[in-house]
């Protein structure tokens, strides 16, 4: 046992290692979150159990196996030769049953990890799944995984007990044989009774050795096939390898970087050439920005630079040194990358700011989060910068995270600054402030910046104009808009269109910069204009994610954070809370499969017993006359015979219906559990014990472990049971006063067992909880391994995943120490019987109150129904395991759940004309009891009217759409819609009125057309979904990619450029056709063209439309009915923009003089 929990925590680490080595590449075609946390949480389980006590009870049984035929060769040799001849037949049926184990335990493995994928993917994206209604969805998608996996499991059951109904029945074969040669071999070879005996209970000792190997070989093949999996991964060599040590450290890096004939696809779409013949150039300490539509391969230069991926042919160099001959680790840490939708960990704000530096004070964090402009909003926390930013950074609005993910990529101090919508979800102050701390880093760094906003495109050194995979046009910025027909100056007239049509546009792309910031004098007059089409978004988005924390400050150096006793509720729960009868009543439908699986494994239990009967018998028929022994030999023959047919029908029929039962009670829990997760409210997932990490560990182990408690454990205690009653009936009918002196010993062992199990309670839980919280560290990991690999937190990654396992590894110990004592002292009660036995036979016999016979009848009957009971003392630790996890599974379905998306009580309208009011509101997110968003604010939108929240990141914009989508419910007043409160309305009827596009949209790893399908719970046909993907100016695209609306998006959208995944979160909007729309800087992500043609769209949609928009463009803003400003809680100021524009000293038109100010400093 502490061989294979050592093993298996060092599998563990191997993995994840390995998985943290692999390139980009791997994860986009090979594997998901889902798949890794699967296998480190479920697959490693089955290899400890094959590599742990199954192996020691496995040697010991072979042991018994060969002992008992060297004895019998000692004894009886040419009686054993003969018997030999059933050994082929008993090694090809185990090979035969192991080989059909395997393929159906590998199908099975497949399908297991099938359903971890899908559990990751709903509970990771849970806002999205809750704002589309997608919950039944996702779980008619888990129970078709989960139809396979009980399908296999149940044929891996039937397989297993074919196979061993069949060696038994060969066994019993063997006993008749010896039987009948061994009353030849009295008769005619001058063997004795006694030598036939001892061939016979030698070869019965280790063939009942073998017999009791199953539930081992079990474990074995379902642990080679987990193995099989797991090594195959870690066994690959990639690449592009992360811990790869080989190659050049230059003593400075200047920062010249070159991009020189690249060809380049990504593995994921080999047929669609991203570049064909590709060249960039940008010099040391020199600044050049990159443009062009979405999908043109601008975030694809990035990717090249960071060794993300290398091309196909050409070269990637810096300081003319060819990328490839760099040591990577140390090329990536001269790089400082901030992507357009950045990634933190789930761990404190100040660890994810010292991912930038290893070893960083406490005061250079501070720095960094400073010239970020990050202090104020960190201070502002009630835990400052130990609050934990939740999974991905979802308790952080855009800004928030943006500004940390500066200040991470500040404090790493890098040579060369990539720059990807750094500043894109920014407020205006924020973005001028974080603007000017670049700007200053910027100094003497080579930087390269996507598409970024005019006050640092226009000062680039250079800016290269791409399309469709070429530089269609370089230079500066003076430079460029001198040729009137270059692509450049069209982008500019385009927003001058844009402009004059009444649709501004500011954006983060140089498409999006109003004609007149370029190379013309601004006169004070102008400044009013141009700053309406600025941007007055000071950002903040709808998390799509769950908010999930897992904190992992607490293990840190440089962590105060909270401490490691806050543990889930459910892990410290008691056992006695569960009642195995509850989990059995969830088998009720199983009922009649039960009682035949019980009919045939009381036959089984039976079996021991009566071969105690017919072994006393021929012991007795071999001390009696030539002419009765050959008679009675050959009716004893039969009887065996008879008795493996028996056993060849009672196993595989007990195996199979308790395999069906076993299957289906884990079946039936997973999908309970999942069931009720999809109807929890989007607050419980804020809490760090119900992140995906936590939850896909329940739902594959836990439930996987419940059936040691029902199913085969069923199976196994009532053949026990039938053993020993069916002993002791024919030990006390043969002699009631021997029965009873041996009987007396056999409460010793059920003492041994009780306090075994005692001792046990509470290792497996403890263990179960901290492996949950190593598996959220896995999947953060995983699901960020761009961040990991920008910022080479490999070594980070695996320091920490190493801390939380330190503490099952040791409890492992202790508790192999106590099994190990506890199978061994059951041993020595079992022989302390077998001695008593015989001591108390004899006397009996002395004294003539027992015959030969009955001696041996009484022995065998309780001896074998004592061996029975000690076999069971190895399930202590899969029993422990199966409390412990019953505990935690019905933690979660004794959960009720605040607001159920699937309960059906509530109103619903035939008509709903979009009023909505917020009255008197008071709210505090669960997770942050102690910040206030809301105090007391009004704010009423009429039905079919627009209205534009703004205010600063963080201010609680996004809040509103989460309490009108019920996502949570407010702590005082109430939201109306059509007059009436929403908590009255069916939830799921009030979300499909709904329809939500947000600044970071979350896609399900599934093929584009489902995605788009997904706002109409997959419900929609082809031409609604190429509609609405031409109205989201997505159709063209799509069109564009080898499989079309069949391409797989990967994971949350991954193999789609960020305007590209907007665009069809926009379309999957759409297509809902809702009443109420939602616009969470809706084409924020969008490229000048798009952005104009989708802006469209949503005008055309927004045409008798209750809509909120969250800081969108100005273009949506400035035509808003009302424009609502949030500060401090309240709504401080309303109105249209004219009116707002004309107060003295109001906040938004100090909002607006700020953006005018900015476009004449720019």
């Amino acid at each position: 046992m502490v061989t294979g929990a050592r093993q298996a925590a060092r599998i563990r680490g191997v993995y994840l290692k390995t998985i943290l080595r692999q390139d980009v590449a791997f994860f986009d075609k090979e594997t998901n979150t889902g798949e890794v946390v699967g296998r480190m949480s479920g697959d490693t389980v089955l290899i400890q159990d094959a590599m742990g006590e199954k192996v020691g009870k496995f040697l010991q049984l072979v042991s018994t196996f060969i002992g008992g035929f060297v004895v019998a060769f000692l004894k009886g040799w040419l009686l054993t030769l003969l018997l030999l001849a059933s050994v082929p037949l008993i090694v090809t049926s185990g090979g035969l049953m192991y080989i059909a184990i395997s393929k159906t335990a590998s199908r099975g493995q497949d399908a297991y990890t099938n359903a971890a994928n899908a559990v990751e993917q709903t509970i990771s994206s849970i806002r999205t799944v809750a704002s589309f209604t997608g919950e039944k969805q996702a779980v008619n998608n888990y129970k078709k995984f989960l139809l396979t996996t009980y399908k296999s499991g149940v044929q891996e059951g039937f397989v297993s007990g074919l196979g061993f109904g069949l060696v038994t029945f060969v066994i019993y074969c063997c006993y008749a044989m010896a039987v009948w040669f061994g009353a030849k071999m009295v008769l005619h070879k001058g063997y004795t009774g006694g030598d036939v005996l001892n061939v016979m209970m030698s070869l019965l000792t280790g063939s009942a050795s073998l017999g009791q190997a199953s539930p081992c070989m079990s474990a074995f093949v379902a642990g080679k096939v987990a193995a099989y999996k797991m090594f195959e991964t870690i066994e690959r060599k990639p690449k592009i390898d992360a811990y790869d040590t080989k190659g050049k450290i230059l003593d400075d890096v200047r920062g010249d970087i070159e991009l020189r004939d690249v060809f380049f696809s990504y593995p994921t779409r080999p047929d669609l050439q991203i570049f064909s013949g590709f060249c960039l150039s940008i010099q040391s300490g020199t600044t050049a920005a990159l443009v062009g539509q979405s999908g043109s391969g601008k975030s694809t230069v990035i990717s090249l630079i960071e060794r993300f991926y290398d091309p196909q042919a050409g070269k990637v160099l810096i300081d003319g040194i060819n990328l490839k001959d760099l040591q990577l680790n140390w090329i990536r840490g001269k790089i400082g990358l901030v992507s357009q939708e950045p990634v933190l960990f789930a761990c404190s704000i100040r660890d994810n700011i010292a991912y930038g530096k290893d070893g960083a004070t406490t005061e250079e964090i501070r720095v960094a989060a400073e010239l970020a402009n990050a202090a104020k909003l960190i201070d502002a926390l009630p835990q400052g910068l130990e609050t934990t930013v939740g999974a991905h950074g979802t308790q952080l609005s855009g800004g928030q995270k943006q500004r940390i993910a500066i200040a991470r990529a500040i404090l790493k101090d890098p040579r060369i600054l990539l720059l990807d919508e750094a500043t894109s979800a920014l407020d205006v102050e924020s973005e001028r402030i974080v603007q000017e701390a670049l700007d200053r880093i910027m100094v003497n760094q080579t930087t390269l910046i996507v598409a970024h906003r005019l006050s640092t495109v226009r000062n680039a050194d250079m800016i290269a104009v791409i399309h469709r995979g070429k530089i269609v046009e370089r230079g500066s910025h003076l430079e460029l808009i001198k040729n009137l027909d270059g692509a450049y100056s069209q982008l500019i007239r385009l927003q001058e269109v844009n402009k004059e049509s009444g649709e501004d546009v500011d954006g983060k792309s140089i498409y999006e910069i109003p004609v007149e910031s370029f190379g013309r004098p601004i006169s004070p007059g102008q400044c009013k204009r141009i700053s309406s089409q600025k941007s007055l978004s000071w950002e903040s988005s709808t998390n799509d994610s769950s908010h999930h924390s897992f904190s992992i400050a607490e293990y840190t150096s440089t962590s105060k954070g909270p401490s490691r006793e806050k543990v889930p509720a459910e892990s410290e729960e008691k056992f006695p809370l569960v009642s195995i009868w509850r989990l059995a009543h969830l088998n009720k439908p199983e009922i009649p499969i039960i009682l035949l699986g019980v009919i045939a494994a009381i036959i089984s239990g039976m079996l021991l017993p009566i071969l105690g009967i017919l072994l006393t018998r021929v012991i007795h028929s071999f001390y009696e006359k030539p002419a009765d022994l050959i008679k009675d030999t050959a009716f004893w023959s039969k009887m065996f015979l008879i008795l493996g047919v028996v056993s060849f029908l009672a196993i595989p029929a007990r195996a199979y219906f308790l395999s069906v039962a076993g299957c289906k009670l884990i079946e039936r829990i997973r999908l309970m559990c999942f069931d009720k997760l999809v109807r929890m409210e989007v607050g419980w997932f804020d809490e760090q014990e119900h992140s995906s990490g936590f939850l896909g560990v329940k739902l594959s182990a836990d439930a996987a472990a419940t059936r040691s408690l029902v199913g085969d454990a069923l199976g196994q205690i009532l053949q026990v049971i039938a053993s020993v009653v069916a002993g002791l009936i024919i030990a006390f009918i043969t002699s009631w006063k021997l029965a009873f002196i041996v009987l007396s010993l056999i409460p010793l062992i059920g003492i041994n067992e009780y306090l075994q199990v005692r001792y046990m309670k509470g290792f497996s839980a403890d263990s179960k909880m901290i492996y949950e919280e190593a598996s959220q560290v896995a999947n953060d990991a995983v699901g960020s391994i761009r961040t990991v690999a920008s910022f080479c937190a490999e070594d980070k990654v695996m320091h920490l995943y190493s801390r939380k396992c330190e503490g099952p590894r040791k409890a492992g110990i202790r508790q192999g120490l106590i099994t190990g004592i506890g199978f061994g002292t059951s041993f020595v009660m079992l022989f302390l019987v077998y001695a008593t036995s015989f001591y108390a036979g004899a006397r009996f016999i002395e004294a003539e109150k027992a015959t030969f016979s009955d001696v041996f009848l009484v022995f065998f009957a309780l001896t074998f129904a004592a061996t029975g009971v000690s076999q069971t003392s190895s399930m202590g630790p899969d029993t422990s395991k199966a409390k412990d996890a019953a505990t935690s599974i019905f933690a979660i379905l004794d959960q009720q759940s605040k607001i159920d998306p699937l309960d059906e009580s509530g109103m619903t309208l035939d008509y709903l004309k979009g009023d909505i009011e917020f009255c008197n509101l008071s709210f505090k997110y669960p997770c942050r009891s102690d910040v206030q968003i809301f105090r007391d604010l009004n704010l009423a939108i009429h039905s079919s009217k627009t209205v534009a929240l703004v205010g600063e990141s963080g201010s609680g914009k996004s809040t509103f759409i989460s309490l009108l989508q019920r996502f949570y419910d407010p702590d005082s007043g109430y939201v109306t819609l059509d007059g009436i409160e929403i908590q009255k309305f069916q939830v799921k009827w009030l979300r499909q009125q709904m329809g939500l596009v947000s600044q970071e949209p979350v896609l399900f790893n599934d093929t584009i057309r489902a995605n788009i399908a997904y706002g109409k719970e997959g419900n929609a046909i082809e031409s609604e979904i190429k509609a609405v993907a031409e109205l989201a100016n997505a159709h063209s695209f799509i069109s564009a990619l080898p499989e079309g609306y069949d391409t797989i998006v990967g994971e949350r959208g991954v193999q789609l450029s960020g305007g590209q995944k907007q665009r069809v979160a926009i379309a999957r909007a759409m297509i809902k056709s809702p009443k109420i729309l939602l616009l969470d800087e809706a084409t924020s992500a969008l490229d000048a063209e798009s952005e104009r043609v989708v802006q469209d769209s949503l005008d055309r949609v927004m045409v008798n439309r209750t809509t909120v928009v969250v800081a969108h463009r100005l273009s949506t803003i400035k035509n808003a009915n009302v424009i609502a400003v949030v500060k401090d809680g309240v709504i401080v100021e309303e109105g249209e923009h004219e009116t707002l524009i004309k107060m003295e000293d109001g906040f938004y038109a100090s909002l607006v003089t700020l953006h005018t100010t900015s476009s004449i400093a720019s």
